[in-house]
């Protein structure tokens, strides 16, 4: 069974850093339809805070590690991403308590706690055009047994599905029916997200 231990967690966080530097001119795009323009920029400075952060010194275990990411976000990121993602990794890392290497079966728990988190700072459900709409599809994917990559694949799902609707949450919420046929930030962020979980070594 495969385990994440600190190095393969950082892995993860590092690469998503690449993603979000490559995606942030997508992510701004997505962002200026029904946003601030700004959620690309933001994660992309958030990410690479963090590697810079990981650089300096290595955390004991992925506890540590998510606390630190969590907190880097909530001191870095601007808008609602900096509060949502950190809460995010925040409850992952109450999650993981102490050891220093999580199983698949622990490492979804974590990313449970960390949508629960990030549905109750957001107060948002599915079908509110949120990146709860990626990420619940993909928890229920991983509860159900599937892969990470699996997961990301139900993210992304749930990313097309927010292009029909809506917005009931957040800026694009004021928008009305004007935010109908664009795909919500949030969750195309949350989507890469879990590509980067998905591909990290």
């Amino acid at each position: 069974m495969m385990t994440h231990d600190v190095a393969s967690l950082t892995a993860w966080l590092r690469l998503a850093a690449a993603h979000f530097a490559a995606a942030q001119a997508e992510l701004n795009a997505l962002d200026q339809a029904i946003g601030d323009g700004d959620h690309g920029a933001n994660l992309a400075r958030g990410f690479a805070r963090i590697s810079e952060k990981l650089d300096a010194a290595a955390p004991a275990d992925p506890a540590a590690l998510f606390k630190l990411a969590g907190m880097t976000l909530i001191s870095t990121v601007g808008g609602a991403a900096g509060p949502l993602y950190g809460s995010f990794f925040l409850e992952m890392a109450k999650a993981a308590g102490t050891p220093t290497e999580l199983d698949g079966p622990a490492l979804t728990r974590c990313l449970v706690a960390g949508v629960a988190g990030v549905a109750a700072r957001g107060k948002a459900v599915p079908g509110d055009k949120t990146m709860i709409d990626a990420m619940t599809p993909a928890m229920a994917a991983l509860q159900r047994g599937a892969t990470l990559a699996d997961a990301a694949t139900a993210a992304h799902a749930g990313v097309a599905a927010t292009i029909p609707i809506v917005a009931r949450k957040g800026r694009a919420s004021y928008l009305g029916e004007r935010a109908i046929g664009h795909a919500d930030p949030g969750a195309t962020s949350a989507a890469m997200l879990l590509d980067a979980l998905a591909a990290a070594p």
